[in-house]
């Protein structure tokens, strides 16, 4: 039987090209000759003389640290070797106490729900815009936010996603005024946004904006290695000592070095050379986005407010979905998307790209385009983006009830779930962001995208039982027939 190992390597001799994370595409650091980096058992070594240590940094990795708060214009920043994951879950717990009230964007990852449950906190949710064309969730409105935290006034912090998984961008400067106005700290999880602020052509990074803790996943969108990530903290409306003692006890005890050492590596080339790299990437980047802007049946998007570096093809007027032009885009030209959803593909640039990979998407697309008709496709039943739901309890207390008495819930198939209340989540990963969450109570709109993403062949994550959701045994209040 082959190992892991050796279908990696592979995978890495044939000739697929990557249009997904992590953003070095394989390459490396392009400064530096592939030929004189060394393979990482060579250089692997836990916290020795000489070496200093993450979690009480005082000599190389708190130069490292300091670097990287320059490059991002951050008063603070942290390497996170546990990806954004950890350093989102640091940040929440870090800013709430337990019980707290905490107004976040529905579009959030898992992981903030996830840090919803540690504190045992009270969600008030912000639903973002919604592009029923695309069906695509778009950004979080500033007056929404100032609505909320007039209507809640018990609210202790606000977490955002800006950019987006789909690279939707919110205003952060105006929602970190109205934060700021009552006081609060701004979260913003800008993970898929660690290339913002090097050229024009993308927006300024949150830290510039007015964010209070800002976490950027560098491996997504610049050249390093997955799992590698960043926490920047600003200003004095969070306790920033609390927030590390999180980080000490989240992070693994044993951070990897060839992980902290390809930080390093990204920080220093940002430092050095980012106005040459990100000046040839945005030259490539918009010579493809004019191309591909001639297709004729696919399309691609870009709002308003938008990460250029995300290639969306929209697939809605024609006979076949998403889905079907993720399959022909890898099986027949070998182009490995990031993701399928249900009307578009997404394509992650990033400036480790060549102009021979960012051609070979332009000419497979148009191929594809040239063969294909217009036709009317099944939209996905989405009325508002992301399924509105009625909290009934918290996460954490819907997960208590679950844990503790196994008579307090029941398992209903989905086209019997509508009304009660969920105690579990379902999701598409990716992005990652729930449709059900624990605590809220179904909704028929949910119900039916089930149906629609298991219909069109996608993986519904988080249940326990397939076409099955566990419920609590609360009394209904929506009626509804077969679905």
């Amino acid at each position: 039987m082959s190992t892991l190992y050796d279908k990696l390597k592979g995978y890495s001799d044939s000739d697929y090209y990557g249009f997904h994370m992590p953003g070095h595409k394989r390459r490396g650091i392009p400064a530096y000759d592939p030929a004189d980096v060394r393979m990482p058992y060579e250089i692997d070594i836990t916290e020795i003389e000489g070496f200093d240590d993450l979690h009480h940094p005082r000599g190389i990795l708190k130069c490292a640290q300091e670097r990287a708060a320059r490059v991002y214009h951050a008063d603070e920043t942290h390497f996170l070797v546990n990806g954004s994951t950890v350093g989102i879950l640091s940040a929440v717990c870090g800013v709430t106490e337990k019980g707290d009230t905490i107004l976040v964007a529905r579009n959030c990852h898992k992981s903030v729900y996830h840090a919803i449950y540690l504190n045992e906190l009270n969600p008030v949710y912000l639903y973002p815009g919604f592009d029923s064309k695309v069906g695509l969730n778009m950004e979080i409105r500033p007056q929404d936010v100032r609505d909320a935290l007039e209507r809640y006034p018990d609210v202790r912090a606000v977490v955002i996603v800006s950019p987006t998984y789909d690279g939707v961008v919110s205003d952060v400067t105006a929602i970190a005024e109205a934060v700021h106005e009552k006081g609060l700290p701004l979260i913003v999880d800008e993970a898929h946004g660690a290339h913002f602020g090097f050229h024009s052509v993308f927006p300024e990074n949150s830290n510039a904006r007015g964010a209070d803790i800002v976490i950027h996943s560098v491996h997504k969108t610049l050249p390093s290695l997955t799992q590698t990530a960043l926490l920047h903290m600003n200003g004095s409306r969070i306790d920033r000592e609390r927030v590390k003692r999180y980080l000490g006890m989240l992070q693994t005890s044993s951070p990897s070095y060839v992980l902290m050492a390809a930080i390093d590596l990204c920080m220093e080339e940002l430092e050095s050379r980012a106005g040459e790299m990100f000046g040839a990437y945005a030259g490539k980047l918009c010579e493809v986005r004019k191309k591909l802007s001639g297709l004729k049946c696919l399309e691609l998007i870009r709002t308003e407010c938008y990460d250029i570096s995300k290639l969306i093809i929209y697939t809605g007027s024609i006979e076949f979905t998403g889905k079907e032009l993720y399959r022909r885009l890898l099986s027949e030209y070998h182009l490995q998307m990031e993701m399928a959803a249900g009307s578009y593909v997404l394509a992650m640039t990033s400036v480790s790209d060549t102009k021979e990979g960012l051609e070979r998407l332009t000419n497979a697309l148009f191929r594809i385009d040239n063969k294909i008709g217009a036709q009317t496709i099944d939209e996905c039943p989405r009325t508002g983006g992301l399924p509105r739901a009625e909290v009934v309890c918290s996460i954490a207390d819907a997960e208590r009830k679950v844990c503790a008495d196994a008579a307090e819930c029941m398992f209903v198939p989905w086209d019997a779930a509508a009304g009660y209340v969920s105690a579990e989540y379902a999701y598409l990963y990716p992005p990652g962001s729930p449709l059900i969450v624990p605590g809220e109570r179904i909704s028929e709109e949910a119900v039916r995208m089930l149906f629609w993403y298991r219909d069109k062949g996608f993986s519904v994550e988080g249940f326990k039982r397939e076409r099955y959701v566990e419920v609590l045994k609360i009394k209904r209040e929506i009626q509804h027939g077969k679905l």
